[in-house]
């Protein structure tokens, strides 16, 4: 897609920090990052969210995260951790329409953080959770 940032950078058309590159997947370096050796891995075929994928492109991808985590541990910056981060469609703060995960290198005090709702580590009622789980389940045939 001529519009897409990360199609234009597969395609040479832009600039980026390449940190690895196949026939499939690509894993460049932030270009705002939340700390140093922030990563992003992305399939190289355009699709902007995780149901567009084809089969095996996510699998690739998260074996590649897997590997940047990896790499990150040895690479000499500060990590004491490691998030991956996945935001699937605008209301998951997706914010370039191309699907990709974020492989974050934390430490204490690097300032990032996730904040949940009030209502988080409170038990729901199993009939709730047995409902969701239906209709999941109900979904898995779509």
């Amino acid at each position: 897609m001529s519009d897409c940032v990360f199609c234009q950078i597969v395609e040479g058309q832009a600039p980026a920090s390449v940190v690895f590159s196949d026939g499939t997947v690509m894993a460049i370096m932030d270009i705002a990052p939340i700390v140093p050796g922030h990563l992003l891995v992305f399939p190289k075929r355009h699709a902007q969210l995780l149901a567009e994928l084809q089969p095996g492109e996510g699998a690739a991808c998260w074996v590649i995260a897997e590997t940047m985590a990896r790499a990150l541990r040895g690479s000499g910056l500060r990590v004491e951790g490691v998030n991956l981060f996945v935001a699937d469609g605008e209301a998951a703060f997706q914010d370039v329409p191309h699907f990709h995960i974020h492989v974050i290198p934390r430490h204490a005090g690097d300032g990032f953080s996730l904040s949940f709702p009030e209502s988080y580590g409170q038990p729901v009622e199993r009939t709730a959770l047995d409902d969701a789980a239906a209709r999941i389940r109900s979904g898995l045939g779509a």
